[in-house]
């Protein structure tokens, strides 16, 4: 098997049309036929069905490609390793972050990094706590900054940075959007704005209010952190959101007011995989941010 095969048939797997994917890779329709045939000739196997003008996997042929992706990640990386080990300051890494980190912390760490590493190069993917995770554990992204840092995955090392507190948002018609501190247990009766069921910060909200003797009212949700500051912002609830979340506030509309007594916190970190080694450049990031927040071993 030769990697170009290789290449060819996952882009017309993932297309499902050869016409598709060999505009995509820049090479005519019949070099990606005849590559594919010699593949399927040298596996003994049929790896794509055709119907109509587009091409659909067999059976064997999703099994093949679920490992074959696998291994050109692998492939991608081992080269990685070698062009970074050349020359570590030319890297490329792949930084994963959840939105309540996107507009304060994760703009002030990679400024201060550029300015000591000029040239090494970035590329951002925002996701979902759980994405985040998975994302890292299957070579999608590199590290992935966190909150809170998970410590229950088997392979996945977190490093944790600080710890922030929540802070309650509450519209500005809210009779209680001019106090300094609001305690738990006066959140009773009001109606929240949370992210939806299975994103973790819908889970630490709740969790929290139960701690604090009530479960929450759910009056409205919201998919993404914008939403969430709209939603109260209209006067549809209160909601409770990490202090790196409240960066770009809009005060005429809301409030951010502390929780008194027993406050809600997480920890904030980096993820990286336990399984393989971080490639010079990711390595050079990773002690970068452990300097940076001054994080012991």
């Amino acid at each position: 098997m030769e990697l170009r095969q290789l290449k060819y048939f996952v882009a017309v797997a993932e297309r499902e049309h050869v016409s598709e994917a060999a505009l995509e890779l820049h090479v005519a329709q019949s070099a990606i036929s005849r590559q594919i045939s010699n593949l399927e000739r040298e596996l003994g196997v049929q790896l794509f069905e055709r119907v109509g003008r587009n091409v659909h996997l067999t059976t064997i042929g999703r099994i093949f490609l679920t490992h074959i992706k696998s291994a050109l990640k692998g492939v991608d990386y081992a080269k990685k390793q070698v062009d970074e080990y050349l020359d570590p300051e030319r890297g490329s890494i792949k930084i994963g972050f959840p939105t309540s980190l996107a507009s304060n912390l994760l703009p002030t760490v990679l400024s201060a990094f550029k300015k000591k590493h000029p040239h090494i190069r970035f590329q951002l993917r925002q996701g979902s706590y759980n994405f985040l995770i998975e994302a890292v554990r299957n070579r999608e992204i590199d590290l992935a900054f966190l909150g809170p840092v998970p410590d229950n995955q088997p392979d996945i090392i977190g490093k944790v940075l600080f710890m922030e507190n929540f802070y309650a948002l509450i519209p500005r018609s809210h009779s209680k959007s001019a106090e300094e501190k609001i305690a738990a247990e006066d959140l009773e009766h009001e109606n929240f704005v949370l992210f939806p069921e299975g994103y973790v910060l819908h889970q630490l909200v709740i969790d929290f209010c139960i701690r604090s003797g009530f479960t929450p009212n759910i009056y409205s949700q919201g998919e993404d952190l914008d939403a969430i500051k709209g939603l109260v912002a209209a006067g549809m609830g209160i909601t409770l959101l990490p202090e790196n979340a409240f960066n770009d506030l809009n005060t005429a509309y809301s409030s951010k007011v502390a929780i008194d007594n027993s406050p809600l916190k997480r920890t904030v970190g980096i993820i990286i995989p336990k399984n393989r080694n971080l490639a010079p450049s990711e390595m050079v990031f990773y002690n970068f941010i452990q300097d940076y927040f001054q994080v012991g071993e």
